[in-house]
């Protein structure tokens, strides 16, 4: 049917122009995230271990800090190994359904990230203002409950996203000004025009991270006022314990909001924006809550003298 052939799309793959052209600088940049995305998997999967092996942390806290490393996990290890590859072969194309793929999958994560860093909030609000009824308020259900909701909306906001998109017309240029796929330069290759679809996009993933971001930062600010209202002792033990929570969420959603909302699109800027991300994010999260977390670090030290015990039989 040449109609039909005629409507879809003849683009086959992509080709990602990655980071950078110069052969020096790709080799630069091969060492330094090979080395950043080895740092992310065990660190990421060190937090996931521990949690879930020693049972002084099942706790609802460190059950959502789990599944965040988790995610972390993920979201870096759909775009990284990519890279690396593309950087040490030279040979950077991505299949179109690899693209939509990889689109779809960094929209479930990303929406599902967003929706548990306010589950977290949440948590630290009940410990800190209600910490008689903590555990009857984050009790295991509910915490399983909200999770499965977080993973639910992240794959409502991705379906949603490609709904929009699916179905462009792709004849030409092929393209992206990245080292992965994502909307808002996968829109802009299509042989349409496409102002509405970026608008609608932009607009869906744009007011999701702005809005989070601010009832995150608000909900931040209430925790705050409510706790410096009983002590000034309370004041600085909650500054210190949402601090991590409020670095982690600055550097997570700067990225999204910037990418997203920023009318202009700065090539160099999203880049950037998109190692801190997938790159960096994901190797401070493990520190900045465990680091800074006597249970985590006393958890970790139970674990190393187990495994060390193992190894001598």
């Amino acid at each position: 049917n040449p109609m039909y052939e005629a409507n879809y799309s003849e683009v086959f793959e992509f080709v990602l122009l990655g980071l950078s052209t110069y052969r020096p600088v790709q080799h630069f940049l091969l060492a330094i995230s090979t080395v950043f995305y080895v740092i992310i998997v065990l660190g990421n999967i060190l937090v996931v271990f521990t949690v879930t092996s020693d049972h002084h942390l099942h706790s609802p806290m460190y059950f959502l800090l789990g599944n965040l490393s988790f995610i972390d996990l993920c979201l870096s290890t759909l775009t990284v190994p990519k890279m690396i590859s593309d950087l040490y072969s030279g040979h950077n194309t991505i299949s179109f359904q690899g693209c939509v793929i990889q689109i779809f999958v960094l929209h479930v994560l990303g929406g599902s990230e967003m929706v548990l860093l306010i589950v977290m909030a949440l948590d630290r609000y009940v410990a800190i203002c209600r910490p008689l009824h903590y555990l009857t308020i984050m009790s295991p259900r509910l915490c399983i409950l909200l999770l499965s909701g977080a993973w639910a909306i992240g794959l409502i906001h991705a379906v949603a996203q490609l709904a929009f998109v699916v179905y462009l017309p792709f004849c030409g240029p092929n393209e992206i000004d990245s080292f992965y796929c994502d909307l808002p330069w996968f829109i802009k290759l299509a042989c349409t025009d496409t102002y509405r679809t970026e608008f609608v996009v932009t607009a869906n993933s744009g007011f999701i991270s702005t809005g989070t971001f601010f009832l995150l930062i608000i909900s931040y600010i209430f925790i705050l006022v409510t706790v410096q209202k009983r002590s000034s002792a309370g004041l600085s033990k909650a500054l210190s314990t949402l601090s991590a929570h409020i670095t982690v969420v600055v550097l997570f959603f700067g990225p999204c909001i910037f990418i997203y909302m920023w009318p202009f699109p700065t090539v160099p800027v999203d880049k950037f924006l998109a190692i801190l991300d997938f790159m960096i994010t994901p190797i401070l999260n493990p520190a900045i809550y465990t680091l800074r977390n006597k249970d985590m670090k006393m958890a970790m030290k139970r674990l190393s003298v187990q495994l060390l015990s193992l190894r001598k039989f």
